[in-house]
């Protein structure tokens, strides 16, 4: 039993250790861009030495494709909480999960200069479409599928599901990037309005 417990305090500190790193290497790409972020910038933000930040991570690349990988699980497991937790009708379930895209630890600043920083940066774009396409896919079906429900259950004619998830995809994309370049005056209440006009306009009958 002590044999164990002391494995289990190592595992914990290893963990805590990685995610300590992880959060620093955010908070640098937002502050300096991908490019410009160095080891040495993630050690000093940490308050550890570089050294370390080499022993769990080996090199910037896999310290960067983690972080990336914490910001896609984050969201995945937000995602599927928010899809089991509300409704119980697709337009409900649709309506949270455009409300959850604007939530504060979502549209956080630094969290979102880090995804924009993966789709900007030539070198980082190859490993952001590999490590999260099928998220991505995951996410389109799930609100298409929901857009379905609705079409059916109106009986809206003219309407295609996958169109209208492709517009509050790149809806949500252009809210974030507004609030990732005007944080101190992004009105979070005022982007969940725009998402609801667009949704009334395509489905009047029940938004």
């Amino acid at each position: 039993m002590v044999i164990a417990a002391v494995k289990s305090g190592r595992t914990a500190s290893k963990e805590a250790r990685r995610q300590q790193l992880i959060e620093a290497t955010i908070k640098c790409i937002s502050k300096r861009g991908i490019g410009s972020t160095t080891l040495g910038d993630v050690a000093k933000e940490a308050g550890l030495s570089q050294g370390i930040v080499n022993l769990h991570f080996k090199s910037k690349d896999n310290l960067f494709n983690e972080t990336l990988r914490f910001l896609a699980e984050e969201y995945k497991s937000l995602f599927e909480k928010t899809l089991v937790k509300s409704g119980p009708n697709a337009t409900d379930k649709l309506l949270a999960l455009m409300e959850m895209d604007l939530r504060p630890s979502v549209c956080d600043p630094k969290k979102l200069a880090v995804w924009f920083g993966f789709w900007g940066e030539v070198k980082a774009m190859p490993t952001y479409r590999k490590m999260c396409n099928e998220y991505d896919k995951g996410y389109d079906r799930a609100i298409e599928n929901l857009c379905k429900e609705i079409i059916v259950e109106g009986s809206y004619k003219n309407v295609s599901a996958g169109n209208v998830a492709e517009v509050l995809s790149s809806l949500t994309n252009g809210l974030w990037l507004s609030c990732l370049i005007s944080p101190k005056t992004w009105d979070r209440h005022a982007a969940l309005d725009s998402v609801k006009s667009y949704l009334a306009s395509v489905f009047p009958k029940h938004f």
